[in-house]
């Protein structure tokens, strides 16, 4: 019987620890003009636990919400059927970790999943469903034919039809910024009979029965909103340039679309409202909540009320504080999912405490925690310092990078050895954050730019790290006690070549490095490929990832941040094989919204896919041993106050 990993993984996530979202309404006055912060009061639909979002009204009672959650690690569909009610999970009929864009029409369910494996590598699983509201948890329909994705479903005001923005049956191309999505329409009652409406554009909206709107991004640059009849004929521009506006909501009235927009001067992401008859704008959110982000409008029936989602802010009702440590569910049975409130997590060598680096820019850059997430201690305050690795054989040495990521080969980042004494960790047991007195020992010359992403052997006396030195960044490994030495005798050149060897990971056997490298199109700076090499530079091979089979599969590989099981069996890494499950557009900053987490076998077999989410995953580390809910400090949360401090998507830029 073929074994499954085993143990506990730790992870970061790009800004979802700081999303705090919840649902929010207004209720919209006949001249919009009069929205104001004194006379518009927002209802909060939701109960302030996680991330909520992607919302909408359901038509079966007034003031019930469908929403997505993350309250129990994946994105789960809840539904209140009130006010001030707790939400309630809704039965989809599936077992998956990815929902998403909920809809009740009709005591029907339409929602994402993304259960079913996708047909081919680089392909997504995202998929529309319906699902029976009737009490009773019922085998849903799949309406998406098999071999197609399809994304962001609207249903039709009679519920008769349903739009997608579809991705289709062919391959994924590696867009994630604007998607290569059309707007495709078909029947609930036959879902195989599908229109393509418009050959471009996403996240549509019914008006009535016949008529979409969707975005897309305009020639001139602009994102912007288009309305198309179903019945034919060529899409028209609806907003003007100037702005971007994006994911468009559809009064049922015909008077209105909601959108969220992005302004020259505004930092802020607002929800607005779009006159269809005088083409003229009215700000809301802006009007209430003018320095936070708002997302994803939507309509109740009547068109009376206008929802979206925003961050819920730091005196509101529930989640205040983001923990140290957060449980993330997890597909494999034996193994713990654990996502971290920092980057580059390392375990210490008898498991009990964390290295972790901050943020890369604000906060401090070396810390430790408890592995139960009870306690942070600071080991360097500046900023600029990233991708740790514990000694194997010194409880009290940690090994990381000082200096910028993702910078030249020219720039100046060192391999630093920093000691402390553990004793010290026992003597601040009333204190938060206290500091860590610490010695740091630069391995690296100064005059040899970018050498980072150290891993040490499991004797803990080498180093293997990547540097730019030669002008291609290549590995190489080092004297982890005394450094390169004055005639660089301490260290070793372990790959050579014009191309990009980068983030090795040491096995804890000491018979293998993984890394990640271009080498096979040193052309392609974004491609990635999964090598192995012994340490004494021989067997360099490249692994080939079950599934992935042909020149195309392996071209567009994009494989990062490895790192091996504690029984050196298995490879955990970042991957693009999942493609996007969801329009990146739609949400705050990912830089890589396709990363997530995959394990194989050290040979490449035996794929298993941990995460499925439209976040970007990565820097994870394993240990052995699962740990147990009831070692994670969860009961009573500690960590930093939830202040929603995430970014706008650094691509959507106003300076066209």
């Amino acid at each position: 019987m073929e074994m499954e990993p085993e143990g506990t993984v730790l992870f970061a996530t790009v800004g979802v620890p700081y999303f705090g979202f919840d649902i929010f309404s207004v209720s919209l006055p006949p001249n919009p003009s009069d929205i104001s912060i004194q006379s518009t009061p927002e209802t909060c639909h939701t109960d302030g636990v996680s991330a909520n979002f992607n919302a909408g009204f359901a038509d079966d009672e007034p003031g019930s919400v469908v929403f997505v959650s993350e309250r129990n690690g994946s994105s789960q569909l809840y539904r209140t059927r009130y006010e001030k009610s707790e939400p309630e999970p809704l039965r989809t009929g599936v077992h998956s970790i990815f929902h998403d864009r909920p809809t009740i029409k009709n005591h029907r369910l339409y929602f994402v999943s993304a259960h079913e494996k996708p047909s081919e590598p680089f392909k997504s699983s995202a998929a529309v469903y319906e699902a029976k509201l009737d009490g009773k948890e019922s085998q849903p329909v799949r309406l998406t034919p098999v071999g197609t994705v399809d994304l962001s479903p609207a249903v039709s005001q009679s519920g008769q039809f349903i739009a997608v923005a579809s991705h289709g049956s062919g391959r994924w191309k590696g867009d994630f910024r604007e998607l290569e999505t059309e707007i495709v329409v078909f029947s609930v009652a036959d879902p195989t009979k599908r229109r393509v409406v418009v050959g471009l554009g996403g996240w549509p909206t019914w008006q009535g029965d016949s008529v979409l709107f969707f975005h897309r991004k305009a020639e001139d640059g602009w994102w912007s909103i288009y309305r198309s009849d179903i019945s034919g004929g060529p899409a028209t521009r609806v907003t003007p340039p100037g702005v971007h506006t994006l994911t468009p909501a559809a009064s049922h009235d015909g008077r209105w679309i909601a959108v969220a927009t992005r302004r020259k001067g505004i930092l802020y992401r607002h929800i607005e409202l779009f006159d269809l008859k005088t083409k003229q704008f009215y700000p809301v959110t802006e009007k209430l909540n003018h320095n936070l982000h708002h997302y994803n409008p939507f309509f109740s029936a009547d068109s009376d009320r206008l929802g979206y989602h925003r961050f819920r802010g730091e005196s509101a009702k529930g989640d205040c504080i983001v923990p140290h440590l957060q449980p993330v569910y997890s597909p494999v049975r034996n193994l713990r999912m654990v996502r971290v409130h920092g980057t580059f997590p390392s375990f210490s060598p008898d498991g009990g405490l964390i290295a972790i680096n901050g943020d890369l820019t604000d906060t401090p850059g070396l810390m430790l925690l408890k592995s139960d997430g009870s306690k942070r201690w600071i080991l360097m305050d500046q900023p600029s310092i990233f991708s740790t690795a514990w000694s194997p054989a010194e409880p009290g040495v940690i090994f990381t990078s000082v200096g910028p990521i993702f910078e030249s080969v020219k720039m100046t980042v060192q391999i630093a050895r920093v000691s402390f004494n553990l004793s010290d960790l026992e003597n601040t047991k009333s204190l938060t954050d206290a500091k860590i007195d610490v010695s740091v020992k630069i391995l690296t010359s100064t005059d040899q730019g970018n050498n980072a992403f150290p891993s040490c052997s499991p004797d803990g006396k080498k180093i293997v790290f990547r540097s730019g030195r030669s002008g291609y960044k290549n590995l190489y490994i080092v004297d982890a006690v005394n450094g390169e030495g004055d005639n660089s005798e301490g260290i070793f050149k372990l790959t050579e070549g014009d191309w990009i060897d980068t983030m090795p990971s040491w096995s804890p056997d000491g018979e293998l490095i993984a890394f990640s490298s271009n080498r096979h199109n040193p052309a392609d700076p974004s491609g990635f490929g999964l090598y192995l090499v012994r340490p004494d530079g021989t067997g360099l091979c490249r692994i080939h990832i079950e599934g992935q089979d042909t020149d195309a599969d392996l071209a567009m590989e994009r494989i990062n941040h490895v790192c091996f099981s504690p029984d050196s069996k298995w490879l955990l890494f970042t991957a693009n094989f999942g493609a996007v499950l969801a329009e990146t557009i739609s949400g705050p900053n990912q830089f890589q919204p396709y990363g997530d987490l995959y394990a194989c076998r050290v040979d490449g077999s035996s794929l298993v896919r941990l995460t499925c989410n439209q976040y970007e995953n990565g820097t994870p580390a394993w240990k052995s041993g699962i740990a147990s809910l009831e070692e994670l400090s969860l009961a009573e949360p500690v960590g930093d106050k939830l202040r929603g401090q995430f970014q706008e998507l650094l691509w959507l830029s106003c300076d066209i």
